[in-house]
């Protein structure tokens, strides 16, 4: 399987528009917290990445006391993270050897990253073992074998089966996690719309789409080619696309 290398693309991940807006209240902390109370609750999000996800939660639970963690791979996407939030304790190091210790959080966010770790496995393990009895573990992701008609793989058809390496199935996430004596909600939200070609166009540009840096550059070229053509030949071009989010909500019992 091969990964992406996010040191490479960390001064542009901000970049993508969408990356920034999607992020709204997490409502499952909010109902963890309303439902467990205690002076203080422990949170991390792992493969945090530039730090999008804790900069909107740490700004929405003002007052709540929290002790903010954040945990990535790569030190050049929390370099980014540490400008722009404060109040983290952020950690250099692998997800599936974390250096915490066991029943540490509350709760745990892990946002579009599951899919990188090279042995999926031991990172459960791992996040069982930090995860407090009663704490939560949310998992929110694409769902690409829902998805086979989404714009990246029309334009890109070989990130398809790049994706296919890493990404597991929604049974398979749901049973393992089910074997590790968790409580799993696992719902897929699907979505099928005519989308305009030109508006995706600065994101397949950007190549910051993590699949897009796995496919060799002469896959890259040709697709991107292919949606400058169809653009100049029909500005207000559509496609069929569909595009499928899962939502796993694990509970430490």
């Amino acid at each position: 399987m091969k990964t992406t290398n996010y040191s490479n693309i960390a001064e542009k991940y901000d970049k993508n528009q969408f990356r920034v807006d999607e992020i709204r209240l997490d409502y499952d902390l909010k109902d963890y917290i309303e439902n467990n109370r205690k002076f203080e609750y422990s949170v991390l999000d792992l493969s945090c990445g530039t730090g999008l996800y804790l900069e909107k939660q740490v700004n929405y639970f003002k007052g709540v006391h929290i002790r903010w963690n954040g945990l990535d791979l790569s030190d050049r996407m929390l370099k980014k993270a540490n400008e722009k939030v404060k109040n983290v304790e952020f950690t250099n190091a692998n997800v599936e050897d974390m250096p915490y210790n066991s029943d540490e959080f509350d709760f745990i966010s892990n946002n579009y990253a599951f899919h990188h770790y090279s042995n999926k496995e031991q990172a459960l393990s791992e996040i069982h073992r930090v995860l407090t009895k009663g704490g939560i573990y949310k998992l929110h992701n694409i769902s690409i074998h829902d998805m086979p008609k989404w714009w990246v793989y029309y334009y890109f058809p070989t990130a398809y089966y790049e994706d296919l390496k890493r990404y597991w199935k929604k049974e398979v996430i749901f049973n393992e996690l089910t074997t590790m004596g968790l409580q799993v909600n696992l719902k897929i939200e699907y979505r099928m719309e005519n989308v305009r070609v030109k508006d995706y166009l600065d994101y397949a540009v950007n190549r910051d789409i993590s699949v897009l840096t796995l496919i060799n550059d002469k896959d890259y070229e040709e697709g991107l080619e292919k949606m400058k053509y169809d653009l100049k030949t029909n500005l207000d071009k559509t496609i069929v696309n569909d595009f499928a989010e899962m939502f796993c909500i694990a509970k430490k019992l």
